[in-house]
């Protein structure tokens, strides 16, 4: 009997559902799956594509950024509000994944073979050379503008399909009691995406050994992946069809009343209103500098490592493929960290000492990759010798086990701790303080960094110029993100504490009330 009920209790940690819910549960599962197998393509081509072009390297990365994808997503926005008043959702949903589509074919068969003619190159190499070398990097995002709008589209994809269409659907379908047992398993399960695409990615761009003479090899590996891209979309949208159908029409799945009631919508703030409620409050505050943090430290981190990473890797296959490797470790340390390490460092050292792992991590190995970068030349050669490897290689290495923890953390730690943080706050405060730091932190930790980069890059030439003072930079923010995440601690656990008091003191009352009327019965006889 008891062996019965310790399985009954793993059972639930591990597959909290019951067994006619599979049937909302698996559709759900798999579209989030879809959706992020695309974009694990999508992250590891638009990288090869911008930093391996000709005249590029990992400096138009900054530009991009902050000039092609923050005027693309404002226009957007407005674009798909427009539309959302005048077709319902799922007229929506279908019309949004089918553009992202059409787009994706139609560049990998008609501008991509057509790049040499479409691609300004020689006003480009006018202007590179009547401009400092400093802004290689912007004339690169003109030089290469079919390669820009593909990681422009590639970066919406992430953000319009997973947090928008796919959440924003979860949110309506999914009662409150179900979004606590099924939204962990939507990450646990949908994370899989990243190490199976990775694996497709290392091997779609390994085809150019059986090619005939004559065809472009990266054009082919390109229309590879835009065809399996092509069957996940409509796949996408097939399982979005057959929800629709099948389980909105299913009264114990779907009662739109029921979840209307107990899934409030998202308070919208403007910009100017976030700002000012984010001032207000210390609490809300140091929120913003975590995910601010976060957001420059990665930034900047992650574009010097692509820089060596170009430096190794000119050729695109051959950085596709280191890609498609690194996608596949980054995927599978990071379901790793969620199974084994996620709840028990919560559990068993608190929030704050969880939510300090995801910076210390970062500052560990980002210091040990910039060192290294810096100081490499007087490392006497027989290390490498020994190690079997070139200096610029171990660079890369140590570049990429950096982003792999710095992501793994991300995903298992520093998320978990973040929407953690708005549980103590009253129910307003925490629908106004999440939209708050989603307007401001999100955008403000992506452009920072990137102006940074663009600032240096722009007065010293290049990223290997900039790097000593880009590692002197991080640094400060570091010590800002763990000051916050401290300071976040102590008063997250001085809410937690007095909402507990407040809790249990409410609790007695209660009770005490329900026994006054006994009380005076029994005296009284």
């Amino acid at each position: 009997m008891s062996d019965n009920t310790e399985f009954s209790k793993w059972r639930a940690r591990l597959w909290p559902v019951y067994v006619y819910e599979l049937k909302k549960l698996i559709p759900m599962i798999l579209m989030f799956y879809l959706i992020l197998f695309n974009y694990t393509i999508l992250r590891d081509t638009k990288d090869t594509l911008v930093v391996t072009g000709a005249g590029s390297g990992a400096e138009i990365i900054p530009f991009l950024k902050l000039w092609v994808n923050v005027p693309f997503a404002i226009i957007f926005t407005v674009t798909y509000a427009k539309l959302s008043n005048i077709f319902e959702r799922r007229a929506l949903f279908y019309l949004v994944i089918s553009s992202f589509l059409l787009f994706f074919c139609f560049f990998s068969l008609v501008l991509y073979p057509a790049r040499d003619m479409l691609h300004p190159t020689e006003f480009a190499d006018y202007l590179q050379s009547i401009l400092p070398p400093g802004f290689m990097g912007l004339i690169a995002v003109m030089r290469n503008w079919t390669f820009s709008l593909f990681y422009v589209m590639s970066e919406l994809w992430g953000s319009v399909c997973l947090s928008l269409m796919f959440w924003g659907f979860a949110n309506h379908i999914t009662r409150v009691s179900e979004s606590k047992r099924f939204y962990a398993l939507f990450g646990m399960m949908g994370n899989l995406a990243l190490p199976t695409a990775g694996l497709f990615v290392y091997f779609a761009s390994q085809t150019r050994e059986n090619l005939a003479e004559g065809v472009d090899p990266w054009g082919y590996s390109l229309n590879l992946m835009t065809g399996v891209l092509t069957i996940g979309g409509i796949l996408i949208m097939a399982t979005y069809w057959w929800i629709n159908r099948y389980v909105m029409t299913d009264p114990r799945l779907y009662k739109p009343d029921e979840i209307a009631s107990s899934n409030k919508e998202k308070l919208s703030l403007s910009l100017k209103e976030s700002f000012l409620h984010i001032i207000n409050s210390k609490y809300l505050l140091c929120i913003a500098l975590l995910v601010i943090g976060y957001g420059v430290c990665i930034n900047i981190v992650e574009v010097t490592w692509k820089n060596q990473l170009r430096m190794q890797y000119p050729n695109p296959h051959e950085y596709n493929q280191f890609m498609g490797l690194f996608s596949t470790c980054t995927g599978i340390v990071t379901i790793s960290m969620m199974l084994f390490f996620t709840n028990n460092v919560i559990r068993r050292f608190g929030w704050t000492i969880a939510a300090l792992c995801t910076p210390v991590v970062l500052l560990i190995t980002g210091t040990l990759f910039f060192c290294f970068v810096l100081f490499r030349d007087i490392v006497p050669d027989i290390l490498f010798l020994a190690l079997g490897t070139t200096p610029l290689m171990l660079t890369v290495i140590l570049g990429g086990v950096q982003n792999i923890m710095s992501k793994s953390t991300k995903y298992s730690l520093f998320d978990p701790t973040k929407e953690m943080s708005y549980i103590p706050l009253d129910p307003e405060e925490k629908v106004k303080g999440k939209a708050a730091v989603d307007v401001i932190g999100n955008p403000t930790g992506k452009s920072t960094g990137s102006v940074i980069q663009q600032v240096l890059i722009i007065y010293l030439g290049s990223l290997a110029a900039i790097a000593p003072y880009v590692a002197i930079i991080v640094l400060v923010f570091f010590a800002i993100w763990i000051g916050a995440a401290r300071s976040l601690g102590h008063q997250f656990n001085a809410l937690s504490s007095a909402k507990k008091k407040s809790s249990e003191a409410q609790a007695q009352e209660t009770a005490h009330s329900s026994q006054a009327p006994f009380v005076q019965k029994t005296g009284s006889g």
